[in-house]
């Protein structure tokens, strides 16, 4: 069923974190003690602060060519450590600047973090499980595992899974029942209904374009609709199979020209039953009304 109108989720939980400016493509963060200029597409407006404030950002990522902002270097204005630790909540993790632009977390999906939280509190019976598909820096998974759930975390990348796992160690969770798997996530997902495998709750944040480990190829146009397809067969969507009130499903995309009722529609032809929000994500600036649009979102609980 379609959702009556769309939600805008706004990631106003952070101590650790601040989107100081943005404007003429560029976003001005404060990330713990440090301050980063990084490029972003969707500032389309004027900065609000004076250049000399983005002048003295520690690190600024310079993107290589026009379209694509994830390509280029960093440029340090000062000495910084490899890593240093930030918290949400009651996780604790590692920030770092990364050779794509990224910080190693991306700070709008603290919403998601929470409703995963909520749903899995309400979880009723045996421990639940959750698979966390293109997991990135296991930010998610961690959350999930803290509130009780084991936790299957996938990604392509090797470095990613090794973030990860840094980040298990930081957040004091190095018992906590994840497994780390590098792999595709559609090969993986097509593996585990042979297997007859099942989940209580799937996150998934897929790129618009990916490679596999074994070069496999993921394009988010192509590949999407299956991928939403086999969430729905993997997941425990029939509460009375396993006294489950838990069940649930988030995706979060990035592809900038696509609608969110584009991602929507195609989620909500696999799911019948169960409540859907669907919409927008974004960050307050500091000390400002206007809101950064960051991706758009699609989630649904049984």
């Amino acid at each position: 069923m379609m959702a009556r109108a769309p939600e805008l989720l706004i990631a106003d939980d952070w101590a650790d974190y601040q989107l100081l400016d943005s404007g003429n493509g560029g976003k001005l963060e404060q990330v713990g003690p440090y301050r980063f200029v990084r490029p972003e597409p969707q500032a389309l407006w004027a900065p609000a602060l004076p250049a000399r404030e983005w002048e003295q950002a520690d690190a600024t990522f310079s993107p290589a060519a026009a379209g694509d902002e994830e390509a280029g270097r960093w440029r340090f204005n000062r000495e910084l450590p490899q890593s240093w630790v930030l918290r949400w909540d009651d996780i604790a993790f590692l920030s770092r600047p990364t050779p794509f632009r990224h910080l190693a977390f991306f700070p709008e999906h603290s919403v998601h973090w929470r409703f995963a939280r909520e749903c899995l509190e309400k979880h009723q019976g045996g421990q639940p499980e959750v698979l966390n598909l293109f997991g990135y820096s296991g930010l998610a998974s961690l959350v999930c595992a803290k509130a009780g759930a084991r936790v299957t975390h996938v990604d392509a990348s090797k470095k990613a899974i090794g973030f990860g796992k840094d980040n298990q160690v930081a957040a004091g969770l190095d018992g906590a029942p994840i497994r780390w798997i590098c792999d595709d996530a559609l090969a993986f997902v097509r593996r585990e209904l042979r297997r007859g495998r099942r989940y209580d709750g799937i996150i998934l944040d897929p790129p618009k374009f990916g490679r596999g480990p074994d070069g496999e190829t993921w394009r988010l146009e192509n590949d999407l609709p299956e991928l939403l397809g086999a969430c729905q067969e993997l997941l425990r969507t029939d509460p009375s199979a396993r006294d489950s009130a838990a069940g649930f499903l988030i995706a979060t995309v990035y592809a900038v020209r696509l609608s969110y009722l584009a991602l929507a529609q195609t989620a909500q032809a696999f799911f019948t039953n169960g409540a859907w929000q669907v919409g927008e994500m974004a960050l307050m600036h500091k000390d400002r009304d206007r809101l950064l649009p960051t991706a758009i979102f699609a989630r649904w609980k049984s």
